[in-house]
C-alpha cells in the first residue's frame, strides 16, 4: 500500500507543529540558564519522559526490530544493565551534581580537577557527539527514503531542518516539551503497527511464537551462556551474560552520567530529588520499551513466516534488502493501512527528533558554557542567548552534514551508534569516576589516564576483535590505571628526586 495524501498531511502537520511549538516557548527566554537548562524549573515527570525520547532515537524505532528479526532476544541483556547503570547514576552521580552550582557535566570536571581537563572532555563529547547524532539522523532517513523515493541527503535535510528550527527558537524547553509529546507518538506508532502485524497473521499472536520456536529455534532467548572456546572468543561476542549486563551498566552510567546531551536534562529539574525520580522513571519505562521493540521485531519475523531479510523484495523497486534496518520500514510503506502509515512515519520522525533537538542543544551548551562562557569580554557576555543560539544553528547545521558520512552503510545503525560512542565513553566514566572516589589525584594525572584511554582504545577498536560491549570498561580500566600511575611517579619517585 503506498503512502496517500492523508498520510502525507499528517506527517506534514506533525512537522509544521513542531516550529509552532518552538516559537511558543521561546516566549519567555532570557539567560543561557533559562535557555539551556530551563531557569531549573522543568518537571521531573516530563524530564523523565524526555530521557526516554531522547535516547531511544530512531536507532530503537527501526534498529532494534530488525535486530530481533535477524536473531533473538539477547540484546535484552544490555538493557537490564541499563536499568542498573541507571541506578547507580542516581545514587552516585546525581547527589555529586546537586552540591554545587553545576551547569554541565563537565562543569563537575572543571570544579573538581581544573578548566583544562573541563575544556578537554566537553571538546571530546562534541566531537563523538557529532558523529553519533549523525548516525541516529542518518537511520531516520531510511524510512523517508523507502517511503518518498527521495535520496538519502535530502531526506536528511528536510528532518535535520524541521529540528533545527524548534530548537533553535525554543532551547531545552521545547525539547523537553516536544520530547514529551513525542514519545506518545512513537509509541502509539509502534503499537498500532504491531496490531496490524498480528491481526494479519492466520493464528494471531500465536503464529508469532510458532515462528520464534521453529526448527530448532529460539528467538526468545535473552541471556546468552556461551562463552566461546576462550578468553578472545569470549571478547568478541558482544551480547553474553557478563558482556551485556556489564557492558550495559557500563554503558549507562557513561551516558547518564557524563554525557552532557542526558545529563542537561537531569540538571534542569528543581532539585536533586527531582532529578533521581526522573532518571529512575526513566529506568522504569526503557526496560519494558526495548522488549515491546524487539517483540515488535518478533512479530514481523512471523509475518514474513520466517524469512531469511536479505530475501524479502521491496514491491515498489524489487530491489532485495539489504540490512535488517529496512524491515520494519518495509511493513510500514507495503502493509500499513491509510492513516496508520501516516501515524507511524510521525512516529519514526519523532523517535529522531528527539533525540536530533537534544543533540544539537547539548551541543551548543556544552560549547558556550564550557569552552566560551568564561570569555573576558562584556560585549561578548551581554549576548549570551544571541550567542546561544548562534552555536545551536551551528551544531545544527554541521549534525546535517554529518549524517551523510554514513549513507553508504550495510551493518545495524544501533550497533554503529553504540561502538561510536563507547569510543571515548570510558575515558569520560573514567575520568569522572577519579573526581569521585580518588581525593589524590590531580588535574594532570586525570588528563594523562583520559588521553591514554581514547589511545588505547583506537587499538583496541582497530587491531582486535573485541565487541563494542566492553569498550567502556576497557576505557575505564585505562583511565584509573593510567591516572593511578600518574600520581605514583610524581609522589613517590620525583618527590624524591
Amino acid at each position: 500500500m503506498k503512502f496517500s495524501v492523508i498520510d502525507y498531511v499528517i506527517v506534514i502537520v506533525y512537522l509544521l507543529g513542531t516550529v509552532i511549538a518552538g516559537f511558543y516557548t521561546a516566549r519567555k527566554q532570557k539567560t543561557t540558564r533559562d535557555y539551556f537548562l530551563g531557569g531549573k524549573e522543568m518537571k521531573w515527570w516530563a524530564v523523565g519522559f524526555s530521557i526516554v525520547a531522547s535516547e531511544t532515537s530512531t536507532l530503537t524505532f527501526i534498529s532494534i526490530p530488525g535486530l530481533a528479526y535477524k536473531s533473538d532476544m539477547t540484546f535484552m541483556q544490555l538493557i537490564i544493565g541499563y536499568f542498573i547503570g541507571r541506578l547507580l547514576v542516581t545514587l552516585i552521580f546525581i547527589p555529586a551534581y546537586y552540591k554545587g552550582d553545576i551547569v554541565t557535566a563537565y562543569d563537575f570536571l572543571g570544579k573538581r580537577f581544573g578548566q583544562q581537563l573541563r575544556k578537554l572532555t566537553s571538546s571530546v563529547f562534541i566531537v563523538t557527539r557529532v558523529l553519533a547524532s549523525g548516525v541516529r539522523l542518518f537511520a531516520t532517513a531510511i524510512p523517508v527514503h523507502i517511503i518518498t523515493g527521495l535520496d538519502y541527503p535530502t531526506s536528511i535535510a528536510i528532518i535535520g531542518v524541521f529540528t533545527l528550527l524548534y530548537t533553535y527558537l525554543g532551547g531545552i524547553k521545547a525539547v523537553v516539551s516536544m520530547d514529551v509529546i513525542q514519545l506518545f507518538i512513537y509509541i502509539g506508532g509502534a503499537v498500532a503497527a504491531m496490531m496490524v502485524a498480528i491481526y494479519a497473521l492466520p493464528n494471531g499472536i500465536d503464529d508469532v511464537f510458532y515462528y520464534a520456536t521453529a526448527n530448532g529455534l529460539d528467538k526468545f532467548r535473552v541471556f546468552n551462556f556461551n562463552f566461546g572456546n576462550n578468553f578472545i572468543e569470549f571478547l568478541a561476542s558482544p551480547y553474553t551474560i557478563f558482556g551485556g549486563l556489564l557492558g550495559g551498566t557500563f554503558l549507562t552510567m557513561a551516558s547518564h552520567g557524563t554525557d552532557q546531551l542526558l545529563v542537561q536534562r537531569l540538571l534542569g529539574c528543581k532539585s536533586k530529588k527531582d532529578s533521581q525520580k526522573a532518571l529512575m522513571l526513566d529506568a522504569s519505562l526503557i526496560v519494558f520499551q526495548f522488549a515491546f521493540f524487539m517483540f515488535l521485531g518478533l512479530c514481523l519475523y512471523a509475518y514474513y513466516q520466517g524469512a531469511d531479510f536479505k530475501s524479502l523484495v521491496f514491491s515498489s523497486t524489487g530491489l532485495n534488502l539489504v540490512s535488517s534496518d529496512e524491515i520494519f520500514p518495509k511493513f510500514i510503506v507495503e502493509n500499513l493501512p491509510t492513516g496508520i502509515s501516516g501515524l507511524v512515519i510521525a512516529g519514526v520522525l519523532a523517535s529522531a527528533m528527539g533525540t536530533l533537538s537534544s543533540a544539537i542543544s547539548s551541543l551548543a551548551s556544552s560549547t558556550y558554557l564550557d569552552l566560551f562562557a568564561n570569555v573576558k569580554s562584556d560585549r561578548f557576555r551581554s549576548k549570551e542567548i544571541f550567542w546561544s543560539k548562534i552555536f545551536t544553528l551551528f551544531w545544527g547545521v554541521v549534525l546535517i552534514g554529518g549524517a551523510m558520512l554514513f549513507r553508504d552503510s550495510t551493518n545495524p545503525v544501533v550497533e554503529i551508534g553504540l561502538s561510536i560512542a563507547s569510543f571515548t565513553y570510558g575515558g569520560l566514566l573514567g575520568a569522572f569516576f577519579l573526581g569521585l572516589f580518588f581525593k589524590r589525584v590531580n588535574q594532570t594525572d586525570a588528563i594523562w589516564g583520559f588521553m591514554l584511554s581514547i589511545v588505547s582504545m583506537v587499538f583496541v577498536i582497530y587491531f582486535t576483535t573485541i565487541a563494542y560491549t566492553w569498550y567502556v570498561i576497557i576505557g575505564v580500566i585505562v583511565t584509573l590505571a593510567i591516572a593511578n600511575v600518574s600520581y605514583f611517579i610524581r609522589n613517590k619517585i620525583f618527590s624524591n628526586v
